[in-house]
């Protein structure tokens, strides 16, 4: 009984993450992405991704993301952020905060200290009017119908869209920029994916 339990719990939880995923895909806002993405292509400094919690996770897996497609990409903590490491980001600079209710005081802290910088802000929150939306030069709303588990509460659903948003804009840079297999090899030799590619070559 409790394995069947469990299956059913594990089961319910992936088939609704993935139908969320076909749902989020057909809601998302395509040319602000695109904008994103000329922005990411046009950048001449560096990268930043911010968030708190889960969406701290999330934004550490697209930084990685972008830096194995050859973006220069970091995790700017929060904490530290306001302690010095906004010393860090320069004019030039893109700053991503991801965040669902947008309102996180963690993150709206610095908020005017990124835009005296004049570097560009992008928010990735479900929330259009929240702080960090209305202090952004380009919002991308990930709005998922509900969470995964019986509460509503857990973020499930929701890192995984953004997730998924971040592969999907890499994918999309690897054919904008000419990425290849070579320059994927310099950056990834290790592991099973550097075995492939070494095998490639």
């Amino acid at each position: 009984m409790i394995r069947e339990t469990i299956r059913k719990n594990v089961e319910d939880v992936i088939n609704k993450e993935s139908l969320e995923l076909k749902h989020i895909s057909s809601m998302l806002d395509y040319q602000k992405i695109t904008e994103l993405c000329r922005l990411i292509i046009k950048n001449k400094g560096n990268i930043f991704i911010t968030g708190c919690g889960t969406s701290a996770m999330a934004a550490k897996k697209v930084v990685h993301t972008l830096n194995v497609v050859d973006q220069k990409a970091f995790y700017l903590n929060p904490s530290d952020a306001v302690h010095g490491e906004l010393g860090a980001v320069k004019e030039k600079d893109l700053v991503i905060f991801i965040s669902k209710g947008g309102n996180t005081k963690e993150l709206t802290s610095f908020l005017q200290n990124i835009k005296e910088k004049n570097a560009q802000i992008v928010a990735v929150t479900e929330n259009e009017t929240s702080q960090i939306a209305k202090n952004s030069n380009l919002i991308i709303k990930v709005k998922v119908a509900s969470e995964a588990d019986q509460f509503n509460m857990l973020a499930t659903c929701s890192t995984l869209a953004v997730i998924s948003l971040f592969d999907g804009i890499a994918v999309a840079l690897i054919t904008q920029e000419n990425f290849n297999k070579k320059e994927f090899l310099n950056n990834h030799p290790s592991g099973a994916v550097g075995k492939r590619l070494k095998e490639d070559q």
